[in-house]
């Protein structure tokens, strides 16, 4: 039991430190028949956030001047410290203002052994999922020229089709908002071979994910859906997707230390930072994302100040401009508004907002570097940062969100009002929302579908009615503290970021928190997959197959010590040695699922092509082991109560039994019998 308990958390633990090499929360045709529509919104544009966006808990007593000067002393003080201390080798800082850069700053090292210092003008960094942002940018070049329409179906335009569903297609507008369906799926995402890498053709061609969901309905980000938009534009234009974006992007923007090619240009090679998981252990491989246009991006802070001017200047930087003002403006003030009042996806950006201030973000990460941009569209100001380490304990997301929330503490402060429910309305609603809860953005069809049980959401209560959502945690680590504040929206108690529930005839069927709500949502888990039941019974199935398949030599080598032969015969006998066969097969199978998912999660170069043999014949094995395991114990249990047996015996084999038929109904709800390849 201990030991199965031992592998479980070791799961857990990596699941809650495992960065999205894909973003984290706070973490990626022939030409159109017939007239395309002129560009307009879909939605109402985009209002700012006035009414209960965060607000700094303890805001300054008044704001500092945004200035250089200002920023370098606070930066100054605030980097160095934080990179020693999360062992992160080095980062870069950008701020613009006004349409001109105001500072960039490099800290710490590009390349720790040879000491070489981060140059915010030269030294590039892996943005991850900021990228998107320039797929997004490029897909809207052709929407404004008439290329692409944002509400036709994307088959209309694709060389091949994506598979249909009864409620309807998909729109480029539904995979700019997340909101296509698809379920999540890593398999060939991030690997370090450049002789992985495929053409980005036969990427969205054979990796297409199951769509779970209704497109426009659920907010669940998509990678596959980014690199579907990015072979839009290639296939659209007539032009590689890599050669559409120097020509489109990177020249008129004068981005010089920019590119989405890989491997990395030799012309570029020298300027490149190293990643690291942390500063202190040997740096990296660079790392290959194989979908492109959803991850690719090396910039370095200063090209990336360029491309946050450029939309802060609503498509214009330096009297080039790669959007028309009125589509740089659709893209920044369309939102699709999910859980009301939390934040808001736009088309590509998403809401961030903070202190009263409006602001519009995207973060990024591989699985060494982590970043985010922030832009601040009603105050003209813009920040982009960007970590070559994981760092300890995942102190590259925690550094990054306390320097957005300092920053915006120190220029742009804002004051909470007080606000807060009735006692009584705080414990019933408390007692609507605590529970276990699916992730929108999830992997469904897949073995992967089982780190829904691994490591669910929960939301427990705590002291005075306050709720704890299980995967959002403070800088120091701890549980953040939600208060109600009016009904079903509630308050973090120190950072003021909020949570809020969509409640349908008195029943919780949403939820989610204002740094993830504009592309994951949280729904109820249905009673027959609720980990309140279902994670305690595979920990003592588990445990139980386990206990057996470790204690039957042990018995066997007492026995033969002390010549004390097995007091049985006939079918109880071979009973006994079936059974022990059993859990020894159960046993073995259950952990080499958890080796895989284990050695996946910390290493997602793991989860490619090269592991499908292996994946046919754990199905294989999972097939013969689960139903065969079960059939075999479910005898077993007979025959030990058709026979006079002790009552110990009795109920240890009906133990067993009923471990066995629980370890079967996981194998078979998580997908481990489904000889699927994709995931």
């Amino acid at each position: 039991m201990r030991l199965a308990a031992s592998i479980i958390t070791l799961t857990l633990t990596l699941m809650a430190s495992s960065a999205d090499a894909a973003p984290t929360s706070r973490a990626s045709a022939p030409p159109p028949v017939g007239p395309t529509p002129a560009v307009a919104p879909a939605t109402p544009p985009a209002a700012p956030h006035d009414s209960g966006a965060p607000i700094s808990a303890n805001p300054a007593a008044g704001p500092h001047a945004l200035q250089r000067a200002d920023l370098e002393v606070w930066l100054d003080g605030f980097m160095p410290y934080a990179l020693e201390n999360g062992d992160i080798g080095g980062a870069v800082v950008a701020v613009v203002k006004d349409g001109e850069l105001l500072f960039a700053e490099g800290y710490g090292y590009s390349d720790v052994d040879a000491r070489k210092p981060v140059d915010p003008k030269t030294t590039m960094f892996r943005p991850g999922s900021i990228s998107k942002l320039f797929t997004w940018t490029a897909v809207m070049q052709l929407v404004e020229q008439g290329k692409l329409d944002l509400d036709r179906n994307v088959n209309d335009y694709l060389d091949f089709k994506l598979p249909d569903r009864s409620d309807g297609p998909i729109t480029l507008r539904n995979i700019m908002t997340h909101t296509a369906g698809f379920e999540e799926q890593v398999k060939s995402l991030i690997t370090e071979d450049p002789k992985a890498l495929v053409p980005l053709q036969q990427y969205v061609k054979t990796a297409t994910p199951t769509r779970i969901f209704k497109a426009g309905s659920t907010p669940a980000y998509s990678n596959y859906a980014t690199a579907l938009a990015g072979y839009l534009v290639e296939h659209v234009s007539g032009q590689t997707f890599d050669d559409y974006l120097d020509a489109n992007i990177f020249k008129p923007l004068g981005m010089t230390h920019a590119t989405f090619r890989q491997p990395l240009p030799e012309a570029l090679a020298p300027d490149m930072s190293k990643g690291y998981q942390l500063a202190s252990e040997p740096a990296k491989p660079y790392e290959i994302v194989i979908a492109a246009p959803a991850g690719s991006l090396a910039a370095s802070g200063e090209d990336m100040a360029r491309f946050m001017i450029a939309h802060l200047q609503n498509g214009e930087y330096k009297g080039n401009r790669i959007l028309k003002a009125e589509t740089a403006k659709m893209m920044h003030e369309t939102p699709t508004d999910m859980i009301p009042p939390l934040n808001r996806m736009m088309l590509g950006f998403y809401e961030q907002n903070y202190n009263g201030h409006r602001v519009i973000s995207h973060g990024g990460d591989t699985q060494y570097m982590h970043s985010y941009l922030h832009l601040y569209p009603d105050d003209n100001v813009g920040i982009f940062m960007s970590f070559n380490s994981l760092g300890r304990e995942g102190a590259a997301g925690a550094i990054r969100q306390a320097l957005f929330d300092e920053f915006t503490d120190r220029y742009f402060p804002g004051k909470a009002a007080a606000a807060s429910v009735p006692p009584e309305t705080a414990a019933a609603h408390a007692r609507l929302m605590a529970g276990y809860y699916d992730d929108s953005r999830r992997p469904d069809r897949s073995f992967l579908s089982i780190l829904s049980l691994i490591a669910p959401v929960r939301i427990q209560i705590g002291k005075d009615n306050e709720l704890t959502a299980s995967l959002i945690k403070e800088r120091n680590g701890q549980l953040r503290n939600y208060r109600e504040i009016e009904p079903f929206v509630w308050r973090d108690t120190n950072s003021n970021w909020r949570m809020a529930a969509k409640v349908v005839d008195g029943r919780v069927v949403r939820i989610s928190m204002d740094e993830l709500s504009p592309f994951m949502v949280f729904e109820p888990v249905p009673w027959s997959t609720s980990p309140a039941w279902l994670r305690p019974a595979a920990l003592v199935a588990f445990g139980a197959v386990l206990l057996t398949a470790l204690l039957w030599p042990v018995a066997a080598i007492v026995r033969r010590r002390y010549r004390a032969p097995l007091a049985l015969a006939g079918r109880a006998a071979t009973a006994h040695r079936y059974s022990r066969v059993s859990a020894v097969a159960l046993a073995a199978i259950s952990v080499a699922w958890v080796i895989v998912v284990v050695l996946g999660l910390s290493h997602l170069g793991v989860f490619t092509a090269a592991l499908d043999p292996w994946l046919w014949l754990l199905y294989f094995l999972s097939v013969i082991i689960y139903i065969g395991g079960a059939i075999v114990m479910l005898w077993c249990a007979y025959v030990v109560w058709v026979t006079p047996r002790p009552w110990t015996a009795r109920l240890w084999t009906s133990v067993l039994a009923l471990s066995a038929l629980v370890l079967l109904y996981i194998a078979w709800t998580y997908h481990l019998m489904s000889f699927m390849t994709r995931y």
